[in-house]
């Protein structure tokens, strides 16, 4: 069995408790994607309307996600992340998902989020080749491969190029956790989970399933048959 974490992107607070809440009966850990419209297009809260402010307020994983009992990982699309990550680390979360595309400091992020007692892994897309990983990968928590170029959007098909880059890592690193985001369906995830994928990622897949609970088991024993 492999492990499902939701993906969430909110327009604001309300919306990102609102969709937790959702999910919280069926997991134990969500991604918050958060995109300042620089490293990826689109844009979530909390740079929607300038929202930082009310990020800055929050001090722990319960004011930011109110009562659900979940903890989460933060996908961290932004440019030169080194810069925001502070108020995210006071906000309680788990791990902070760091694209290596981003930024030229991730020892610097690394040092700090580990000071904290913070978890890192690294995201890469694509297009960008996985020997970009291997001085980092004793330092982090694991590795998420995105499934498309096309990074900050809910419904984007799966590159089956990644599933050779997930072959390739896995070959290197047999007990690494790999994770996929983006083009995670009930379709693709065998094909994920054979390839050496061990969490996947989803967003719109589950929320408009019609039924979480039930796509999240299925997801979760992706490529047992």
């Amino acid at each position: 069995m492999v492990t499902v974490v939701p993906a969430i992107i909110a327009e604001n607070l309300d919306d990102l408790r609102r969709q937790v809440k959702v999910v919280s009966p069926y997991v134990d850990l969500v991604q918050v994607d958060i995109m300042d419209g620089k490293f990826a297009p689109s844009l979530s809260w909390p740079y929607l309307e300038n929202q930082i402010d009310e990020l800055r307020s929050i001090k722990s994983k319960e004011e930011l996600l109110g009562a659900s009992g979940v903890d989460y990982n933060l996908d961290v699309m932004i440019e030169n992340p080194e810069a925001g990550i502070d108020e995210w680390i006071d906000a309680g979360v788990r791990s902070l998902i760091i694209h290596i595309e981003s930024t030229s400091n991730l020892q610097d992020i690394i040092d700090r989020a580990r000071a904290r007692g913070t978890g890192v892994a690294l995201a890469l897309q694509p297009e960008t080749p996985n020997d970009g990983l291997y001085e980092w990968i004793e330092q982090i928590d694991f590795v998420q491969f995105m499934g498309n170029q096309k990074i900050g959007y809910h419904g984007v098909e799966l590159d089956k190029s990644v599933l050779d880059k997930i072959r390739d890592l896995r070959n290197k690193y047999k007990k690494l956790i790999i994770g996929v985001d983006i083009g995670v369906n009930l379709k693709t995830a065998p094909e994920l989970v054979r390839a050496g994928a061990n969490k996947l990622v989803s967003g719109s897949v589950i929320f408009k399933s019609g039924d979480v609970g039930g796509t999240i088991e299925a997801l979760a024993h992706a490529g047992e048959k």
